[in-house]
């Protein structure tokens, strides 16, 4: 559903083709992969698939010779027709709160930020992206002033996940005591503009003999594509979130311009209807603090009206200044005005605390440097050279 854009400048040279990435498709295109490269015939394809996935998924391997249980000529036929290669990492940050940031490359031109919140959840939680740059222009938000360069595929959605694995040296999968118990696609995009690529990644990440995260551990993060609630639920059966910020349309539409495709009392209703919705599987209702903006009491009893009958929390985040915003952070007592309304409303409204920030990795502040990049460079190819 998402834009794909022409990046290109001029015709390239033809390249060899790559090698197929078998760590993060889907059981069911692994087994298809093995069949369609005659590494294996058909009738024994989802086995070798199951024995495949556990070395992927549950040890990490990123070498077929690492796969011991499986005999040599097959390991030598694996590395011949594909590859199990981890994205590269063009920059690894770590804040002072323990916060940690990649910036991956999957693909020339292709840049996303993830980011690992230590103490967050039961033990800590990845942000993860789900398109490069996103469409959306919510103006308070760093992400927002990327364009749209395409949704990411479910194997560049799952990479995001091992990267962080590896470098927290979470293989094999742990059961108890994991550090990354969490997932939430709040990074760069709207995950709903990009549901096919979102769902097959949650049922890898979500898959028993593999990463096994539990879906009611993993969070999908909307600004409101109400059409595509329903099929989220019903698919992934994954935490909803929705990217809320105002309570009346006219602030809405300025802060997060989707709200004029769907408007308030349609993504309510959209949300009332969300498979599996009880108080036991909650929506979080994300709402962003911006100074004299939409920080009053009057707004926190509208939004409590608002919200009336939905079993939700509200996360109140502290607005995370980037360069070139224009809006300020509310005082700290004015969001703890805030909460205690929403708490006697009956709603649990804890103040997220502000992570990564020195390293831009909070809420709101994601952006590759793949734009700034490729400018740069055209920018230098458009200087003639000096004698």
């Amino acid at each position: 559903m998402g834009v794909t854009l022409d990046l290109s400048r001029a015709p390239s040279p033809p390249r060899a083709a790559a090698k197929p990435n078998l760590s993060g498709l889907t059981r069911a295109e692994l087994a298809a992969a093995l069949i369609a490269a005659d590494v294996v015939r058909p009738e024994k394809a989802r086995m070798r698939a199951s024995q495949l996935w556990r070395w992927i998924h549950h040890y990490g391997v990123t070498d077929f010779a690492q796969m011991s249980d499986v005999a040599k000529d097959m390991r030598a036929a694996l590395a011949e027709h594909f590859t199990l290669a981890r994205p590269e990492i063009v920059e690894r940050q770590v804040s002072r709160d323990g916060t940690r940031k990649w910036l991956i490359r999957t693909a020339p031109g292709i840049e996303v930020e993830c980011v690992y919140i230590p103490d967050v959840g039961r033990a800590g939680a990845l942000c993860v992206s789900s398109q490069v740059g996103c469409t959306l222009n919510c103006t308070f938000c760093h992400t927002g002033t990327q364009a749209l360069v395409r949704n990411l595929t479910a194997s560049e959605i799952v990479a995001q996940v091992q990267v962080a694995r590896d470098d927290l040296a979470e293989w094999p999968s742990p059961r108890e005591d994991r550090r990354l118990s969490n997932v939430v696609f709040m990074g760069m995009g709207e995950p709903l503009y990009n549901l096919d690529s979102v769902a097959d990644a949650i049922d890898i990440i979500a898959d028993n003999e593999g990463i096994a995260i539990s879906r009611r551990r993993i969070t999908v993060s909307t600004s409101g594509v109400v059409p595509e609630l329903e099929p989220l639920g019903t698919r992934t059966q994954a935490m909803l979130a929705i990217s809320l910020h105002a309570t009346n349309d006219p602030l809405r539409e300025t802060l997060v311009p989707l709200n004029r495709r769907f408007p308030l009392a349609e993504l309510m209703a959209g949300v009332r209807a969300y498979p599996g919705l009880s108080n036991a599987r909650r929506v979080t209702f994300e709402y962003v603090m911006l100074k004299g903006i939409n920080d009053t009491p009057a707004e926190a009893r509208a939004l409590v009206q608002l919200l009336k009958g939905i079993p939700a929390k509200i996360n109140l985040i502290p607005f995370n200044p980037w360069p070139g915003s224009t809006y300020e952070c509310s005082d700290w007592g004015t969001i703890e005005a805030f909460a205690a309304i929403l708490n006697r409303g009956g709603y649990a409204s804890p103040i997220r605390t502000p992570r990564g920030r020195d390293i831009l990795a909070a809420c709101g502040q994601l952006k590759s440097e793949s734009e700034k990049i490729r400018a740069s460079v055209r920018r230098k190819a458009a200087v003639p050279a000096t004698p």
